[in-house]
């Protein structure tokens, strides 16, 4: 991850100031592929060199545990804690999610091994080309023909169809969603409603076969973080029962086999006041020329009114150049925030904003009347910025 000085703040921030996600050496994209290569899966090569290759491969992705917070509470998570040192193969380093630091953006990237700009989930809401309206990739709404947006093969069915035992072990809420069909599918889903029950479960899968690739997820740590914030005392005792669950796990593994404890994102919490919270609904500068308004209030996605791209940005900059990365959909794509520099899918191309704006500072761009249940929330998340972009490896092994 290429870092500027934090404590420097350029007026207005520039483009190429954003530090870029490691895609290619160290992002949420490549820790598939480098285990499935592991295996001897065809097509599959090694991305994260500090890794080192096993039998049986788990994956545990863990929803909004930030490295940051992760090391900013080793009271609450005391056995995860003492992974720390084996994070990324044992460097004590941490990964980078790519972005936007989202929940569907990083979970198409972990499932299929490519970056946002390739696999074509953008954010957490993006304008679908063919109609022109904004679609949520999380709830899959509008619906939309998952394998159109999403046609590349999951590394779970390369690996499934390489003859290594392959399984998700979630909630049976997920089972049919469009994200986890074109993110997560292959091999066998197995709905588990408790967090004992799927550690225990992911434990006998591993054991099923000479080679195993075997997903499992936790949700609740998100959701509090959402809702109450980031240290509060529901964060903290979810923390504290995610890190009982990653032991469990852990003593449970079969022989020959490598866990990896990962997330999606970090998260930061957001103060309720107008310095912190900019309601696009009610700024009229903000909206001029402004068709559509996407992604969330750390990682916006800015659809221009046809003709108005260049004023668009040029008052975007101006407004909120000093607390925000705002750059032009080329220049996004250009600096690498989608994937290697200048990469993007022709398909995916017209998905990404005309104006692309990542929070730099503790604030966000909300929309108090589109969007009143995410305005609310008080963890937020999306960007760029060490806290929300950078995620746990941590290491256990059989």
């Amino acid at each position: 991850m290429v870092q500027p000085a934090w404590d420097t703040h350029p007026e207005p921030l520039t483009v190429d100031s954003a530090p870029r996600p490691e895609y290619g050496t160290g992002s949420l994209a490549d820790l598939l592929p480098t285990l499935a290569a592991g295996m001897a899966v065809p097509g599959m090569t090694v991305a994260i060199p500090e890794l080192t290759a096993a039998d049986r491969n788990c994956v545990f992705l863990i929803d909004g545990l930030g490295w940051e917070q992760l090391k900013a509470h080793p009271q609450d998570a005391p056995f995860m804690a003492s992974l720390i040192s084996s994070s990324r193969g044992g460097t004590g380093r941490p990964l980078t999610t790519g972005y936007p630091a989202t929940t569907a953006t990083s979970l198409a990237s972990v499932g299929t091994g490519l970056p946002p700009g390739a696999h074509g989930l953008p954010g957490y809401t993006a304008r679908n080309p063919a109609t022109g309206e904004l679609m949520n990739q999380l709830r899959w709404q509008p619906w939309t023909d998952p394998r159109a947006w999403q046609p590349y093969p999951t590394v779970f069915q390369l690996a499934d169809a390489a003859g290594v035992h392959t399984a998700q072990v979630t909630s049976p809420h997920f089972q049919n969603t469009p994200l986890t069909k074109i993110a997560l599918s292959g091999g066998t889903f197995h709905g588990r409603l408790t967090g004992e029950e799927r550690m225990d479960l992911a434990a006998e899968q591993l054991a099923s076969g000479d080679r195993a690739l075997v997903y499992t997820y936790y949700a609740e740590l998100d959701g509090a973080g959402h809702r109450f914030g980031v240290d509060s005392d529901t964060w903290r005792g979810q923390l504290m029962y995610v890190d009982r669950l990653v032991q469990r796990l852990a003593e449970q593994l079969p022989p020959r086999t490598a866990l990896y404890v990962t997330a999606d994102h970090g998260m930061i919490d957001v103060p309720f006041d107008e310095q912190h919270r900019i309601d696009f609904d009610e700024d009229w500068e903000l909206r001029a020329g402004v068709a559509l308004l996407g992604g969330e209030g750390r990682a916006r996605h800015v659809y221009a009114v046809p003709g108005a791209e260049n004023d668009v940005l040029t008052c975007w900059r101006e407004v909120l150049g000093e607390q925000f990365w705002v750059a032009s959909r080329d220049e996004a794509i250009a600096a690498g925030w989608f994937g290697p520099p200048g990469e993007c899918d022709e398909r995916v191309y017209g998905r990404i904003g005309d104006v692309v704006a990542a929070a730099r500072d503790d604030v966000l761009i909300i929309a108090s009347e589109r969007e009143p249940k995410e305005s609310a929330m008080v963890g937020n998340h999306g960007s760029m910025t060490p806290a929300e972009q950078l995620i746990p490896l941590l290491e256990v092994r059989s």
